[in-house]
């Protein structure tokens, strides 16, 4: 039985752009890829190569010590250099620049299991952990933690398929062309946390997904068609919509027995247990109204943007904005030089049509609009007030942290005010000033 999440909004799908394009990997490898040691959550891996070292596709090529997610080599070839690259956030991160040399040579520990049924949850575990695997939603919180965190604590396994964000298609086409590694990946998710079955949630606007998937699944594998509506694609709002169960403000899925994962990180789980392949490709749509031939794509990871958009025709018109996402949560990237990084699932060039520029910011007229599609329930119009006046205490009772980003206020606004831009500036502040109390504390301690 189907369930309702609360709030939400229709924006325009624009997915028959690259819906009925098939992926594949890219005609003419990037010469140069720049693989950035941070891609996940937590802290940047360090570096495990130096200037002048020949490396192969799947090498280890950066460790984490604590939080975080090993990185590979998404080529073979030469290290250039090992020094920060510009990303998408904006800022320089410690990379590593390899000189591809066009053979794609794999490392020798890419090997496939013969003994992947008689592996235990523990050692899928570790599997995932070693393959780099974060996820492929966007979120980029290493798999394993994850996983290690929901042994015994979950019951329900949810993989999310959703893909609401309008224009992208990547989820899309993997499942029509890899549904058999989503299904095997989402068994092995399941087997890793002690359950046997899982769930997979897809839009039904993805009804030939829906049908090769579901012909796919066999026992313990159930396929949901959901009702097209956006964030359908957010972790808590897929688990009210497939369980009823409500995620507390401030609370986690697993408070909520729940565990949820994306397709394409069921995919890469498939890829690393059963043919030893660690987190080096992934894929990426690349769309818009400014793009000349819109395409989804199998990219290596570290492919510079303006390589990706040269392999679409490049720009049939200047574009207004570029976006790392879909137009609700991307982020927009100022140097189309910048990497593809573990969750890049879409490079979306808007045109001036699609993406206007707006008026200045008008006053809030307090119509009430953002808090009938809030799905976390708050109420952005009085955070935002609170925020302006800057006011953290007042902000954070109202709840600001849960608030997960989706843009449905700024969509719905007719002021056009810039409400997510606003709450994203109280989390900073409100979490520099929660690790200043925590540091003060620390020190009196000591």
């Amino acid at each position: 039985m189907l369930h309702q999440f609360f709030g939400g909004v229709h924006p325009a799908g624009h997915k028959e752009l690259t819906e009925g394009k098939a992926a594949a990997p890219i005609k003419e490898a990037p010469a140069q890829v720049v693989i950035p040691m941070s891609m996940h959550v937590g802290a940047p891996c360090k570096p495990t190569v130096a200037v002048g070292d020949q490396v192969k596709v799947g090498q280890l090529i950066g460790e984490t010590a604590g939080l975080g997610a090993p990185i590979h080599a998404s080529v073979s070839g030469t290290v250039k250099a090992v020094e920060p690259r510009l990303t998408a956030g904006g800022s320089p991160v410690m990379s590593v620049v390899i000189e591809n040399d066009f053979k794609d040579t794999p490392a020798p520990s890419i090997k496939r299991r013969d003994n992947v049924g008689a592996l235990t949850g523990a050692q899928i575990i570790e599997i995932v952990r070693d393959a780099g695997i974060v996820g492929m939603g966007g979120a980029g919180f290493p798999t394993h933690v994850k996983l290690s965190g929901a042994v015994g604590k979950v019951d329900t396994l949810i993989i999310n398929a959703a893909e609401c964000e309008p224009y992208i298609t990547a989820d899309h086409r993997l499942m029509l062309e890899r549904g058999e590694a989503i299904i095997g990946g989402a068994k092995l998710l399941a087997k890793a946390v002690g359950l046997k079955e899982a769930t997979i949630g897809v839009e039904l606007n993805k009804p030939d997904a829906i049908e090769h998937l579901k012909s796919l699944a066999g026992e313990g594998i159930h396929v949901e068609g959901l009702k097209t509506r956006y964030p359908q694609g957010a972790e808590k709002q897929l688990i009210q919509m497939l369980t009823g169960r409500q995620v507390p403000p401030g609370k986690l899925p697993a408070d909520v027995q729940c565990l949820v994962c994306n397709a394409a990180t069921a995919a890469a789980v498939y890829d690393a247990v059963t043919e030893g392949k660690p987190l080096t490709q992934r894929y990426v749509t690349l769309t818009g109204g400014a793009i000349s031939e819109p395409m989804n794509v199998i990219a290596p990871i570290g492919t510079p943007v303006s390589h990706l958009i040269k392999l679409a025709g490049g720009f049939k018109s200047e574009p207004e904005r570029i976006l790392f996402g879909g137009p609700m949560m991307g982020i927009a990237i100022y140097d189309v030089d910048v990497p593809t990084m573990k969750g890049t699932n879409c490079v979306l060039s808007l045109s001036a049509e699609e993406a206007p520029v707006q008026d200045p910011a008008q006053t809030c007229i307090r119509c009430g609009k953002c808090v009938e599609v809030c799905p976390m329930k708050l109420t952005p119009l009085f955070i935002r007030m609170n925020v302006n006046k800057r006011r953290w205490d007042e902000t954070m009772a109202l709840n600001v942290l849960d608030c997960i980003e989706c843009g449905s206020c700024n969509y719905i606004c007719p002021a056009r005010l810039p409400l997510v831009q606003s709450f994203r500036t109280a989390k900073a502040a409100i979490r520099a000033e929660q690790a200043k109390e925590k540091a003060k504390k620390e020190a009196a301690k000591a």
